[in-house]
């Protein structure tokens, strides 16, 4: 049997299920306010008694606060879903436009990029190593497309759309130069 006289602080109350508005709102003042005596701190005690605690629990306007905060994490997390979706509809809509230059010239720019970033080597091997500096240049050059990933924060979808933008900007760089397919569909598998 519970003792009528116990208090529980602050910190006891939010285990409870009470967010710092339903405290305001439905048990308004503290029952007991001071300081710690078992502590030294500045910070003032608050202590609730726990009979009308559970008093207030019965209620309707407990019940009704209470699922208040389970109404908007569901409704935060439908416009977060939306979101996503729309983003990703974005990506999958908008026209990936490649710049298409001449071999040499791409050669130029891919190697002066690549020195930039100050690089050094051959790149990781002599096989494709210029295939690799063309295509991180021409990635580069797209970078403008990952402002359509704006407004995901988090893992609410983040994931998926970097992923499917990836795709699709290695795929257009394959499209609109056939030789560095190779290396295009490499970096879409990693």
């Amino acid at each position: 049997m519970t003792d009528r006289t116990t208090y529980v602080t602050l910190a006891g109350v939010r285990r409870r299920g009470w967010t710092d508005s339903m405290v305001r709102d439905l048990l308004g003042s503290p029952d007991v306010q001071g300081r710690d005596p078992r502590r030294w701190s500045l910070a003032p005690v608050r202590l609730y008694l726990l009979a009308r605690i559970e008093t207030v629990e019965r209620t309707a306007e407990f019940t009704a606060a209470s699922l208040l905060p389970k109404a908007r994490s569901a409704a935060a997390g439908l416009y977060a879903e939306r979101r996503r979706a729309a983003v990703l509809t974005a990506i999958r809509a908008e026209p990936i436009k490649v710049p298409l230059l001449p071999g040499p010239e791409l050669e130029r720019r891919a190697v002066r990029h690549r020195q930039l970033l100050g690089a050094r080597g051959p790149g990781g091997g002599p096989q494709g190593g210029l295939e690799r500096w063309q295509v991180s240049y021409l990635r580069a050059a797209l970078s403008r497309y990952e402002t359509l990933l704006d407004g995901l924060y988090g893992e609410t979808g983040r994931g998926d759309a970097e992923r499917l933008l990836r795709r699709r900007l290695y795929e257009a760089i394959a499209a609109a130069y056939p030789a560095l397919a190779p290396e295009c569909r490499r970096r879409i598998a990693v």
